[in-house]
């Protein structure tokens, strides 16, 4: 396996901390010193069929705003569908997992000058098929950078947690990235982080302010998470949803929550409703509601039907009811998508701004 090629491995203390937020702007921060960069993800549980082919979602994000040049494939050799984990136990192969992870690797970093890899939660998860975070960041012979959520004592202690598990590996951590920090919090939470960690000998990188944007879905998003059926042609679902609101009261009552970003959900009988939305959303304007959605798989009558559909916001249908629609919304994991230039570029900015990038590479 290559063992020339600089590269690093980002983990995290669990899932949605940040490690493709942090991958995402680190890629671009690291070109200016390497401007050949490959991407891979060795074991992945988000994915998407391409070309009969499971692919990690982040792997497809990756691939789309930085055209990497490497083979989607190799960039997510392991995807953990539903069964996989019965397989292994009743069959184990970690040898052939293993090769093919290495395999992976040797294509993605070919004629490249740096390979960024990303793990999938925190330091143990995979262990269950033998390929926990930890044990795949040694088997690629990576150092590692631990991404973890704002606060002082819990993110001390859960990267406590996850070293011991590194270290155990014989894997190296480089430092630690803290996420999602109020911005007025940022200077004591850098004080006291950076002397809590030191005493685990532990370097802090940056810690990054939290931003509203990077935890907002877009209609889009909402549409796939649901299942629904887009019934107008908008000019885009790349709307963000600030706020939900269920249309259970009267039109006259409901007209003032009508506002910018809000996500009116109800089911497609309150013609009173849809309509009211309707008058108040307009083509072109910046303070229109983000979308529409009609729960219960019920159509309005025709008239309001085509109102509807003549709307600039998107308006989907759904079989589910009003209330595990808003609770669906609420939960819906925000993964940063290809066509989300706002927030890319945003996070392209907070990384080159708040993280220690010339550190990361005298580390390596």
């Amino acid at each position: 396996m290559n063992t020339s090629t600089p590269r690093v491995f980002i983990a995290a203390t669990r899932q949605n901390d940040g490690k493709t937020t942090v991958s995402l702007g680190l890629i671009a921060a690291l070109q200016e010193h390497f401007p050949r960069i490959g991407y891979i993800k060795p074991v992945g549980q988000r994915f998407v069929e391409i070309e009969e082919q499971k692919i990690d979602e982040d792997s497809v994000l990756m691939d789309a705003v930085y055209h990497l040049d490497c083979p989607l494939v190799d960039m997510s050799p392991i995807a953990v569908e539903p069964a996989f984990t019965r397989k292994y136990l009743t069959s184990a192969n970690n040898e052939s997992l293993v090769k093919r992870i290495q395999t992976a690797f040797d294509r993605v970093a070919w004629e490249k000058d740096f390979v960024l890899c990303e793990g999938s939660g925190h330091a143990g998860v995979g262990s269950v098929f033998d390929l926990s975070n930890a044990q795949v960041a040694k088997t690629l012979g990576c150092k590692v950078i631990i991404v973890t959520q704002g606060g002082i004592g819990k993110p001390i202690d859960e990267v406590s947690l996850n070293q011991a598990l590194f270290e155990k590996e014989g894997v190296e951590i480089i430092g630690v990235i803290i996420n999602k920090v109020l911005e007025e919090k940022i200077p004591e939470i850098t004080r006291f982080v950076r002397s809590g960690l030191k005493r685990k000998g532990l370097e802090l990188l940056g810690v990054l302010p939290h931003q509203h944007i990077l935890s907002k879905p877009t209609v889009g998003l909402v549409c796939e998470e649901l299942r629904a059926e887009l019934l107008n042609h908008p000019p885009t679902l790349n709307t963000l949803v600030d706020d939900v609101i269920i249309g259970a009261m009267g039109a006259q009552n409901a007209m003032p929550f009508f506002k910018r970003g809000v996500l009116l959900i109800a089911p497609g009988d309150r013609e009173d409703i849809l309509l009211a939305a309707g008058t108040m959303t307009f083509p072109g304007s910046p303070d229109n509601m983000a979308g529409i959605v009609l729960t219960g798989g019920l159509k309005p009558g025709a008239s309001v039907m085509k109102a509807l559909q003549s709307l600039p916001i998107p308006v989907l249908l759904t079989q589910a009811d009003s209330y595990q629609v808003a609770s669906k919304v609420h939960d819906v994991i925000v993964k940063t998508r290809p066509a989300d230039a706002e927030k890319i570029s945003l996070i392209r900015d907070i990384v080159a701004k708040h993280i220690n990038v010339k550190k990361i590479i005298e580390s390596l």
